[in-house]
């Protein structure tokens, strides 16, 4: 058994479903079902034993530490987390709350759970925490790539609370002795993500023939990393990785904003296109840039790779493709999610972005 947090998120979802395939072993899975987590995402679960759902939030440590007594996980896979950047910067406090009061309150009660049990299920022990390449700050055109020794600089909310969580992970296995692991991912995409983010955005919008709003120049370069070759990376970090240790997790796949969405665009003039449109990019829109827009994430993996021979499976292209047949395969996930509330949030988020 093991303890997922945040497991009904986009890449917490993906993991369960990729645990439970793959390892089948159970699963408890705590996720307060916030706007981006979906019970949808786990429908194919929904009859499947092994899979344990119970809604709560990770910082009622009554709740946490019930759930640690009862069913006893050798390992927390800690996802929960506030992630989007841009509702970082309208709302910051729901990001301190989760990202870095959540991690404290689920680390103290994984402290004291550890601390109870006896060997050789404490030695055994493991506590998985997810983060993000937006820890390190934003790189220049020509830098060379982040590394698990690169300084922290976050440069907005979410990346400051999530460094502070990642800190604090780190603290615990100095101070206590608790046997973390933390990982530090690139941009993620595939199937069940929250249209709020540019690759689903995209593909949702441009099916529909509305505009493709691309911040500023469109020229901020990410490393794009498919959520199925993550989860795999993070399964074998769980098993193998070397506690206290941080791994950095890339797709070897620096792709400018610019090139994602005209690679979508490509996608569907070939398997959708539309009589109306001649080129989906057509409805690229420039829109006003956000504040602190960090230009150049690119992750160095060669510690994951050369320490327990990962490394993504998906080229970008491929994987590109497979997820954006897979959102015009899901019209009812999609529309189970851009109800109401979405709306209101592009709306806020786009609503008064003024060309540049």
């Amino acid at each position: 058994m093991i303890l997922v947090t945040g497991g009904a998120g986009f890449i917490g979802s993906n993991f369960v479903l990729d645990w439970i395939a793959t390892e089948g072993t159970p699963v408890v899975n705590l996720d307060e079902l916030t706007y981006a987590g979906k019970l949808a995402n786990l429908v194919s679960l929904e009859d499947d034993p092994r899979h344990v759902f119970v809604k709560g939030d990770i910082c009622d440590r009554a709740l946490v530490a019930r759930l640690l007594a009862e069913h006893r996980p050798w390992a927390i896979v800690h996802f929960a987390a506030e992630s989007h950047v841009d509702r970082s910067i309208h709302g910051p406090a729901e990001f301190v709350q989760t990202n870095v009061i959540g991690t404290f309150s689920l680390l103290e009660e994984a402290r004291a759970h550890w601390s109870s049990l006896a060997e050789p299920e404490r030695s055994c022990f493991r506590f998985l925490h997810v983060s993000t390449d937006e820890v390190y700050g934003s790189l220049g055109p020509d830098e060379p790539a982040f590394t698990e020794t690169t300084p922290y600089a976050p440069n907005s909310p979410y990346a400051a609370s999530k460094a502070a969580a990642d800190h604090l992970v780190r603290a615990y296995h100095h101070t206590y002795g608790l046997p973390t692991l933390t990982t530090n991912c690139s941009n993620n995409y595939g199937p069940y993500q929250f249209p709020e983010k540019l690759i689903p955005l995209t593909i949702l919008n441009a099916a529909q023939g509305k505009p493709l709003p691309l911040y500023g120049d469109g020229r901020n370069v990410r490393d794009w990393l498919h959520v199925g070759d993550h989860c795999e990376a993070a399964r074998l970090v769980l098993h193998k990785g070397r506690p206290g240790e941080t791994y950095n997790i890339g797709g070897n796949s620096e792709k400018t904003n610019l090139e994602v969405v005209n690679a979508i665009c490509s996608i569907l003039d070939d398997i959708r296109p539309n009589a109306l449109i001649t080129h989906h990019s057509s409805l690229i829109t420039h829109v006003r840039d956000r504040p602190g827009h960090d230009r150049r994430y690119a992750m160095n993996a060669g510690k994951i790779f050369a320490e327990l021979q990962w490394e993504p499976r998906r080229t970008f292209e491929n994987g590109l493709r497979e997820t954006v047949e897979w959102y015009l395969d899901h019209a009812d996930w999609v529309a189970g999610v851009a109800g109401g509330a979405y709306r209101d949030w592009i709306d806020l988020n786009y609503g008064k972005r003024a060309r540049p």
